[in-house]
């Protein structure tokens, strides 16, 4: 994990941690993949996903995030809704290891100098990016070719509340639309592996991260009469 926060400081070297609000804390739930392979189901965590994040809060509705996310990802055609995936059988698994960065929008003002209880939801969207192994599928064999990396665009919902003066406790559901569509194994880049592809080959995978979230505030007081 040291080495982890130590990777988060410098991907932002320019964060000010005396100059506006600040939160630092980690992030604990569930992963779950939906692609060529195994559920389709939208929210259904499999897999135990963590992570920390960071938050410089410029006014009471928005704020600058950066993160870093990792988990297990995996997909099992046994375990689909659908005829054709249960007869086919193909399985899955590959690690995600994400940095993202974006702005967090709150609906309502979250003014954390204000000692009132106060609860938000929030919509969070950015750019991220991603490690992950390329995969392909040979004879019903899942194997590895590569190490690759990729970006994704985030959506992430949720809602948050202060729950003492100095930690905010969320709650979230983050779907990750990435620019790849091999996390899977459905479609190898490698030209080697061409007649190993299947699937719907016009559609990218999707991964989504759901859990809670816990931070740290600290720093000076903002000024937020120029907002």
């Amino acid at each position: 994990m040291k080495k982890i926060f130590n990777l988060l400081l410098c991907f932002f070297p320019f964060i000010t941690l005396n100059a506006q609000i600040n939160e630092i804390g980690v992030f604990l739930g569930g992963s779950n993949f939906i692609g060529d392979v195994g559920r389709t189901n939208y929210i259904a965590p499999e897999n135990f996903a963590f992570g920390i994040l960071y938050k410089w809060n410029k006014s009471p509705r928005h704020s600058y995030r950066f993160s870093y996310t990792q988990s297990t990802v995996t997909g099992n055609d046994s375990k689909s809704e659908e005829s054709s995936r249960n007869k086919r059988g193909f399985n899955f698994k590959n690690n995600v290891k994400e940095l993202s960065a974006g702005l967090e929008f709150n609906f309502f003002d979250f003014n954390l100098h204000d000692l009132d209880t106060k609860i938000t939801p929030y919509i969070f969207s950015g750019i991220n990016y991603f490690r992950y192994d390329e995969l392909y599928i040979e004879n019903g064999i899942t194997e590895k070719d590569k190490a690759s990396g990729s970006f994704a665009i985030p959506i992430i919902l949720g809602i948050k509340s202060n729950i003492s003066r100095h930690f905010v406790l969320a709650a979230e559901v983050g779907a990750r639309y990435t620019l790849t569509d091999n996390i899977d194994g459905s479609n190898p880049e490698n030209d080697s592996f061409t007649n190993n592809r299947f699937g719907n080959l016009n559609n990218n995978d999707w991964y989504v991260f759901t859990g809670v979230t816990l931070t740290y505030t600290f720093g000076q007081k903002p000024c937020y009469c120029a907002e």
